[in-house]
């Protein structure tokens, strides 16, 4: 997706994204040296935590906003700017891993990144990633449909939240072998007494692209987050209903 990140406010207020990715990476069972992709690495921060548990490690994403933290925190890590849609690499790997990257890219664009992990995988590497799964923010994106009718606009599913099923058989389809799937609720607390608006303002862009009048765009925030608010605000503190993938699979 063609988005700009507001770096700086993602790293310091949106910490959990790459928290819970730690979590995921345990996934990968491989000794200390072997070559870990970190597939839409971001500001890298999981690509330390890689680089700590013994690996090798190459951060790669599309941003150069959250590259730039990357390398400017990490010096000693090499990060590639590439999309995760049409890479390659010079040299073949051990383990993709990923965290919280695949919802963000189109399901017509999903086999092509299949198949650029599938090949800079070596035979039998791992395959380890989690994302938004099917019924991810649900409540959110409802709450933003309906904000957006009432203004007269329509809202556009800007994410990608497949089931088990629906993945399991695009691996399939590109080649791997699925060793372990699950879906899962995750409500994740946001930062702040206007967590749920920061939360929109950082993540829900392109939806707003059709609203050309910013009052309105305001008034749809404002109204989406009281809609919410007797579902998501709870004991003072704002939650976003997540729902997240997690996988892992070996090429065959």
């Amino acid at each position: 997706m063609n988005i700009e990140w507001n770096a700086e406010k993602y790293t310091e207020d949106f910490s959990f994204v790459h928290q819970y990715g730690n979590d995921v990476a345990d996934l990968i069972d491989l000794k200390t040296g072997s070559t870990v992709l970190d597939l839409g690495c971001g500001n890298g921060a999981l690509t330390e935590q890689l680089k700590n548990k013994g690996f090798h490690v190459i951060g790669i994403d599309s941003s150069e906003e959250l590259l730039n933290i990357a390398r400017r925190n990490y010096s000693d890590t090499d990060f590639i700017k590439a999309d995760a849609t049409s890479f390659s690499l010079d040299e073949s790997v051990d383990a993709v891993f990923s965290n919280a990257v695949f919802h963000w890219i189109d399901s017509d664009k999903q086999s092509s990144m299949l198949h650029c992990v599938y090949n800079v995988l070596r035979d039998n590497g791992q395959f380890v990633f989690e994302f938004g799964g099917q019924g991810n923010n649900a409540l959110i994106h409802k709450g933003l449909e309906k904000a957006f009718l009432s203004y007269g606009y329509s809202y556009k599913m800007p994410f990608y939240f497949p089931s088990i099923g629906e993945y399991a058989s695009l691996l399939e389809n590109a080649g791997f072998k699925v060793r372990y799937a699950v879906l899962f609720d995750r409500p994740t607390v946001l930062k702040g007494e206007h967590g749920l608006r920061d939360w929109i303002d950082m993540f829900v862009k392109i939806p707003f692209r059709v609203v050309a009048n910013p009052e309105d765009i305001e008034n749809i925030k404002s109204m989406a987050v009281n809609e919410l608010k007797p579902v998501l605000y709870k004991n003072g503190k704002w939650y976003a209903d997540y729902v997240r993938i997690r996988m892992k699979a070996y090429k065959a």
